[in-house]
């Protein structure tokens, strides 16, 4: 079990997570049970993230990190701020995402300017997150953070390549990512190898699943616009439904009944507060929802927004 040490930081955003320093060397950013927005939210973190990971799609690995009462109370800063009261975070078992790399060397962005956005060296994996998040209902904008790899000029080998980067998840081998590449069927892709020869610098890893299943409702109002991201550009390389192909194949090969199963055994059933019945009607969900991915995305297509003009 990966216990937390040393509390660095309070991180934005509406779930009031921390960073912290834990027992197994690396950084995370954890979130409480008793986080303002619900606790089934670290059910829909542990769990989407996971499945992301099976579909290949470049996430931090995530973990149950144990957070101890005596941390805690000579921590004061580890608490939860509410307009009128303060609230010590709860101990026990929480939610935590690896942050990729050493926060005191590396430089997270959650916004890239387009002449650097055309930099990401795997910005055709927002198109799998899109099957992802339409799959899942993420009622929340796609949320995802940019970090530029060490050392990376054309003709040089980066972060990834000389095997400094982050492990972006469990689904990736040692050569992939020695390579720098996320796993592919027919190996690297051109555009990739491209890319490589060009120097460029950023990769993007997908971040917070916790308006998956709309947060603590557990339930799928699908909506055209939910789970896009906020700026087009990223699905400058969509052409047409065969652009979403690879991850529409991977969800229906790749997460069967039993991987749902099997995914939700690990999650902690203080999270779901021992409503198993609950989760198991969302792994239901889940699964008749593979048929309605296609149709999602074409809802999306066609909304006032348009947000695949190279869809032709």
């Amino acid at each position: 079990m990966i216990k937390a040490l040393e509390q660095i930081r309070r991180m934005r955003g509406g779930a009031q997570s921390h960073l912290m320093r834990c027992s197994d060397g690396n950084y995370y950013v954890v979130k409480f049970q008793n986080n303002p927005q619900h606790r089934r939210i670290l059910v829909n973190e542990l769990l989407g993230t996971r499945l992301a990971s099976r579909l290949g799609l470049p996430t931090a690995p995530v973990e149950v990190v144990e957070v101890g009462a005596e941390l805690i109370r000579l921590t004061p800063e580890l608490c939860i701020e509410m307009p009128r009261s303060r609230t010590p975070c709860a101990a026990g078992l929480q939610f935590g995402s690896r942050y990729p790399g050493d926060p005191r060397q590396m430089a997270l962005h959650d916004f890239l300017p387009d002449e650097k956005l055309r930099e990401v060296r795997n910005l055709h994996d927002f198109a799998g997150m899109l099957v992802f998040d339409k799959w899942v209902c993420n009622t929340n904008g796609r949320q995802t953070v940019f970090f530029e790899e060490p050392g990376r000029t054309s003709g040089t080998p980066g972060a990834a390549e000389a095997g400094l980067a982050p492990r972006l998840g469990p689904s990736l081998g040692q050569g992939e990512v020695a390579r720098g590449t996320l796993p592919r069927g027919d190996g690297q892709r051109e555009d990739e190898r491209e890319e490589a020869g060009r120097g460029r610098a950023y990769r993007t890893v997908m971040i917070d699943q916790g308006f998956c299943f709309n947060a603590g409702e557990w339930n799928f109002p699908d909506a055209p616009l939910r789970g896009l991201y906020a700026r087009s550009r990223v699905y400058e390389g969509v052409t047409g439904m065969d652009s979403f192909g690879p991850w529409l194949e991977r969800l229906e090969k790749r997460i069967t009944e039993k991987v749902l199963a099997e995914l939700a055994e690990e999650i902690p059933p203080a999270w779901y507060e021992d409503d198993y019945d609950a989760v198991l009607r969302v792994l239901e969900q889940l699964q008749r929802r593979k048929r309605r991915v296609e149709e999602l995305i074409l809802s999306a297509k066609s909304s006032n927004r348009q947000p695949f003009a190279g869809w032709k």
